[in-house]
Order: structure tokens, then sequence, then C-alpha cells
């Protein structure tokens, strides 16, 4: 078996199609994993992505730093560093930094995120 790793200062950003920066930690297209994705989000302060949904893929959202607001479904609640967040498939969902500091989370999705996944919906 072979040994994939990333390192985040060595992973540059891209946005995605909900407006988030993501720095893909780990995604088969790039480190040969095959069934999940692991990437780190940010949101600036006063920002937020786009609502939007995964056809197929279920994804986790762990926050790291930073708070805001989570909008899930006809759900919305806030969130916190330490807060786990389950978005099933075809759930519409958007995030909204309400801190005064970045909002950074960890994104997993399983499959593995692909932007033919993503419908942004509003």
């Amino acid at each position: 078996m072979s040994v994939s790793r990333s390192r985040l200062a060595d992973t540059p950003a891209y946005i995605t199609l909900d407006g988030s920066s993501i720095r893909e930690l780990m995604h088969p297209g790039v480190h040969g994993n095959a069934n999940q994705s692991l990437a780190e989000a940010s949101v600036p302060v006063g920002g937020a992505t786009a609502p939007h949904r995964h056809r197929v893929s279920e994804e986790l959202y762990f926050i790291l730093a930073g708070r805001g607001r989570m909008r899930l479904g006809d759900a919305e609640f806030s969130i916190e560093p330490g807060d786990t967040i389950l978005i099933p498939p075809g759930t519409v969902h958007c995030l909204r930094n309400t801190g005064n500091e970045t909002l950074r989370l960890l994104c997993c999705c399983a499959p593995a995120y692909r932007h033919e996944d993503t419908e942004v919906t509003g």
C-alpha cells in the first residue's frame, strides 16, 4: 500500500460553484484515494455560499474556526467550532459567516466532490 499525504500549505485554493474558497486536501483526481474527498473551505467575514445541493454526494462539515449560520433544507441554525453537520444528498444548504473572523471548515464528500454533482439553487 502506498502512502498518500497532502499538506494544507502546499494546496492551492480554488472557488467552487457555491462561491466558497476550497483547498482539496485529499481527492481521487489528485491523490489516488477512491471513495471520498476532504477539503478545507473558507468563507470571509460577511460572506456566504450560494444555496446549492449535491445530487449524489453525502457531505459532512466540521467547523474549525469562526461563527455563522447554516441553512440545511428547511432548518437554519447557528454554527461554531466543534460542530459537525450531516448534509444528505439532494438537500439544499448554504453557510453565512456572521462572526468577526474567517469561517473555516472541513468538508468531506462521499462519493468525492465533483462540480458536475453540484446544482446551485439560489
